[in-house]
């Protein structure tokens, strides 16, 4: 069945213009929605090259199913998948039973990553030359490669293989058991501190070794001040790199922490010097992309506070509402250039191939975030509350709707 939707504002070469476009409802099992052309958006299918779908080895938190869906309602027509597993994707054939999920239960397309080392244990090359064909690119997010002879080695066969890679930056070293940003509220609560060069040390290092290797390098969730200027320095000298940055990082400091789980992930929330730093370097290209990091825990694992809870936080169903509401209609932002952050520019720079897909948004809808009702298993996030605007009402990828409002 097709409906032509007359003057709705469609992504063209790089900017929006009213168009009239016919959609095939066809797959529509709840009839066909009401979509009010004049506020209402096409966005192409956002990327996310940084989720944790959590199957197999740990389904309770999440599942192929139930994050690909959460994906699908957040306008996400591709993610990559990160290896934090088990099996860890170490191995074609430990990267098999990911493989066989994603084609079983995925409703969007899911790009799988392969873990530079064995187990992520930092001490072994993991079979990058055996995974090439399947995997997206290698990394061992949630874990610092420490040895810097290994993630020389590791840049050189990526470089050979044409792969990225995608690096965690963190110095074991350095933690000393903290858990939060090591800052004021540190300070006057009592928390143990994880200070910045715990992450910009080791992306101080990768970027000298991307240098000498020439190999295709991405860093992770950057959170610091320091990190956004290595990264802009770097990228005079002509360094094959790019970055991500998360919402978080973008609307949250240290200052709105509160001794609750939700609140807590890796990097954590820094000072609102390095917030502004990270705004700053959105809006001059030196980050390239955003990605939720979207980690979804148990209620169990994310009600032990800010010392004990797991690790990370889900937002792959918030992420444009958010950035929409906070950054674009304030000013901050144009929505041509988000869409380039979450859509075009991770498109781009990890060879995911053009498709059709795209979702539809009224953007003058206006509601408060409710993670009671997230289809994601996760419900641990810092913007439970927060009133936003921007809902989706489906999303299409390979011709079919995987989610309707």
């Amino acid at each position: 069945m097709l409906k032509k939707l007359s003057g709705i504002h469609c992504w063209r070469s790089g900017e929006f213009v009213a168009a009239d476009v016919s959609v095939d409802f066809s797959s529509c099992d709840a009839g066909v929605p009401a979509i009010p052309a004049d506020h209402c958006f096409l966005f192409p299918g956002f990327v996310d090259v940084h989720v944790h779908l959590r199957e197999p080895g740990f389904s309770y938190k999440e599942t192929i199913a139930t994050g690909t869906a959460a994906c699908a309602r957040g306008g996400y027509s591709d993610v990559c998948s990160m290896p934090n597993l088990n099996p860890v994707p170490d191995s074609p054939a430990h990267l098999a039973p990911q493989l066989d999920a994603i084609r079983r239960d995925a409703c969007i397309r899911v790009h799988p990553y392969g873990s530079i080392t064995v187990e992520q244990k930092g001490e072994v090359l993991a079979d990058l030359e055996g995974m090439a064909k399947d995997a997206i690119a290698f990394s061992d997010d949630g874990r610092g490669v420490q040895d810097e002879g290994l993630m020389r080695q590791a840049m050189l066969a990526c470089k050979r293989l044409g792969k990225i890679l995608v690096a965690h930056c963190e110095d074991n070293s350095l933690l000393r058991g903290g858990y939060i940003h090591d800052g004021e509220y540190a300070a006057a609560h009592g928390h143990r501190g994880i200070c910045s060069e715990s992450e910009w040390g080791p992306i101080a290092r990768d970027l000298k070794l991307a240098k000498e290797t020439g190999c295709a390098y991405h860093v992770c969730h950057i959170s610091t001040k320091e990190s956004v200027e290595l990264i802009r320095q770097a990228k005079r000298e002509g360094v094959d790199v790019t970055c991500e940055t998360g919402p978080h990082y973008i609307l949250l400091s240290d200052k709105d922490l509160q001794e609750d789980g939700r609140f807590k992930m890796n990097p954590p929330l820094r000072s609102e010097e390095d917030r502004k730093a990270i705004l700053e370097g959105i809006l001059d290209g030196t980050i390239d992309m955003i990605a939720t990091d979207h980690a979804p825990h148990s209620a169990e694992e994310k009600a032990r506070g800010l010392e004990k809870s797991a690790m990370g936080v889900v937002g792959i169903e918030t992420a444009f509402p958010l950035l929409y509401t906070y950054l674009v209609k304030p000013g901050l932002l144009s929505l041509e250039r988000l869409i380039e952050l979450m859509a075009v520019n991770p498109r781009k720079r990890f060879r995911i191939p053009e498709t059709d897909d795209f979702s539809i948004w009224d953007l003058s809808k206006e509601y408060t975030i409710d993670p009671a009702d997230f289809l994601s298993k996760g419900r641990a996030t810092p913007f439970a509350g927060w009133k936003v605007s921007g809902e989706n009402l489906m999303t299409i990828v390979g011709g079919k709707i995987v989610w309707q409002k």
